[in-house]
């Protein structure tokens, strides 16, 4: 058998679940990205310059895109080797993940992308579990 990956995942964090021959195993990996766009500075400035304290939107936009490239990246090395990957996730991250792993080679090996809501770890281990056991095809 070879090694089976399902993966939650969303712009914070990932839980990424291995399933191989001789067990199971559980990774975190939490993202650096911060959504939340502040200005520089201890308060808002309310002058003419305040436009000037706030980064512009493509330097905000390009910040975030990179810092989600890296957090894309990282989850890309713990699920290399896999032979069949399972996406899910509530959000827009698992489509950008799904894009970033086509541009690594590991396209064939994406068995399906699923949306869902929170779970718990789990949760998330025990929906990998029963996916891989339903299609053990894979």
């Amino acid at each position: 058998m070879s090694r089976k990956v399902g993966l939650w995942v969303d712009h914070r964090k990932a839980v990424i679940v291995v399933i191989t021959d001789t067990g199971e195993e559980t990774k975190l990996i939490i993202s650096k990205v911060e959504k939340q766009l502040r200005r520089s500075g201890d308060s808002p400035i309310h002058r003419p310059y305040e436009a000037q304290q706030v980064p512009a939107d493509g330097s905000q936009e390009a910040r975030l895109r990179g810092a989600l490239n890296i957090y894309y990246d990282a989850v890309i090395a713990c699920i290399r080797d896999a032979g069949s990957i399972l996406i899910f996730g509530p959000g827009e991250a698992k489509g950008e993940l799904k894009k970033q792993i086509e541009k690594s080679n590991l396209k064939g090996r994406i068995v399906d992308i699923e949306t869902v809501d929170k779970m718990t770890d789990h949760q998330i281990e025990a929906k990998v579990r029963q996916y891989f056991q339903a299609n053990s095809g894979w």
